[in-house]
């Protein structure tokens, strides 16, 4: 008999690792809580016809598509297979998929909800999502997204807040970061400059994979994109060879909008994504002065739907990528028929943000165990007396077992050291009758005797 399995890319979390993930998810909900932000929840399909298209090509590959039930070759059209034209045949036998992100159903959602909402409307999301992608360290089939996004508002203040929600997350979190920043439009500029404003997405997906593709592999994605070479020349002369290279790490921010300036002069779009990015720089030095930000010019964050700030978090001492992105989309829901309705958001990624803290083992100890107290089983004598006592703990918010079976100490107490319970409550006959129980430490080791009241008092502590 075959052995069962689950699919690449996707895993099963054992209760100690939900206790670790529900803390993960607990911090970020409740620092958007504090910013104002309200909970909504989509559906885990979506019609294929909201998702194909608001991601780009690559993207378009990576939808997992759900087969229409039935004999759905029956009613497909023979000329779509020849015609080699896969999102065409996909939309013929598959009418639905998976979620690829939160982002594009969210404006769905806005779009179908626009008479019950009030904007500016700021929600947030905490749901998997699906990609078929290639299954490597830090990327899954299956993960959480943790989003907050603010539409209704064209305010640089909406950036500014999500800059300072991700401080707070990864303050509490206790992961050093640094946020890395560009603007769509300084990249709209760039592609205009160097004579080919049409090519911006082709630029902008080419630069959002420079670290993993070098410079061979940009010249590469860019030619094959059908880019002329002296456009493509004069991009990698800036991009790697120019003493001021976009690539380097050696500028300040200051001195990175100082190149652009200069650079960018002829391109209008190009200057407004350099003044926003300079209002933003500006008010964070003083709101936010210890938060490392980082002007970055090779980030594009390859989504077709951002048009402004893009913002890309990492962490200092695990290399994993991402760890958190978002930034401005203009537009997005004009593609559902709401024009003009702009937008911008944060995801944080949760499953990635667990093996950064995993490695780095940050997470603080109470969150290794769910149960602070196991109540030992002596037998039928003592039973009634030790529910009831266990029902008064519970009943204070304090996580409590007993244990069902009336088997020897020492099983008992192996139980709770594999489960990693930090007390055990010793109420044989005498100690019921002195209403002092022995509750033991079980990491000191130090046993106590104690009323039910101070027991209570003490793990509350």
């Amino acid at each position: 008999m075959q052995k069962p399995s689950i699919p690449k890319g996707t895993r099963d979390f054992s209760p100690s690792e939900m206790v670790k993930r529900d803390y993960i998810f607990n911090v970020i909900k409740g620092v958007f809580i504090n910013y104002g932000y309200s909970p909504i929840e989509t559906p885990a399909m979506e019609n294929l016809s909201t998702l194909l298209g608001k991601y780009g090509e690559e993207g378009d590959r990576l939808l997992f598509k759900i087969l229409n039930s039935g004999d759905f070759l029956s009613k497909t059209d023979p000329a779509k297979i020849q015609e080699k034209d896969t999102n065409a045949f996909a939309m013929e036998i598959s009418e639905k998929g998976l979620r690829y992100d939160l982002t594009v159903p969210f404006a769905r959602y806005v779009v179908q909800n626009r008479n019950d909402i009030t904007f500016p409307f700021k929600r947030y999301q905490i749901q998997p999502v699906w990609r078929a992608d290639r299954p490597q360290r830090g990327r899954y089939r299956e993960f959480y997204q943790c989003d907050a996004d603010v539409v209704g508002s064209n305010s640089l203040l909406n950036e500014i807040e999500l800059l300072q929600i991700i401080e707070e997350v990864f303050s509490l979190l206790k992961i050093k970061v640094t946020v890395k920043i560009n603007n769509r439009k300084i990249l709209a500029g760039i592609a205009e400059v160097i004579g080919t404003p049409e090519s911006v997405a082709d630029i902008a997906t080419a630069m959002d994979k420079i670290e993993k593709i070098g410079k061979d592999g940009f010249v590469e994605e860019l030619t094959s994109r059908e880019i002329p070479k002296e456009s493509i020349d004069e991009l990698c002369s800036y991009i790697f060879s120019s003493k001021q290279s976009l690539v380097t790490t050696d500028y300040t921010n200051e001195d990175k909008i100082k190149f652009l300036k200069s650079w960018l002069l002829d391109s209008e779009t190009g200057k407004k994504g350099i003044e926003e990015l300079i209002i933003i720089l500006s008010i964070l030095s003083t709101t936010n002065p210890s938060l490392n930000i980082e002007l970055d010019l090779r980030l594009a964050r390859g989504l077709n739907y951002y048009t402004g700030a893009i913002i890309e978090v990492r962490s200092d001492d695990v290399p994993i990528g991402s760890i958190c992105g978002g930034g401005r989309y203009d537009d997005l829901t004009g593609i559902f028929g709401l024009k003009d309705v702009s937008g911008v958001g944060i995801s944080f990624g949760a499953d990635r943000i667990y093996d950064v803290m995993e490695q780095m083992k940050v997470f603080p100890s109470e969150v290794t165990a769910s149960v602070r107290i196991l109540i030992v089983n002596f037998g039928e004598k003592e039973q009634n007396q030790c529910l009831e006592m266990l029902k008064k703990i519970r009943k204070a918010g304090i996580p409590g077992e007993y244990y069902p079976d009336a088997v020897k100490l020492k099983k008992q107490m192996t139980y709770a050291n594999l489960k990693k319970i930090p007390y055990v409550l010793l109420a044989g006959e005498e100690e019921i009758k002195s209403q002092q129980y022995t509750l033991k430490n079980m990491i000191t080791g130090i046993q106590e005797k104690l009323t039910v009241a101070e027991i209570i008092e003490k793990l509350r502590q």
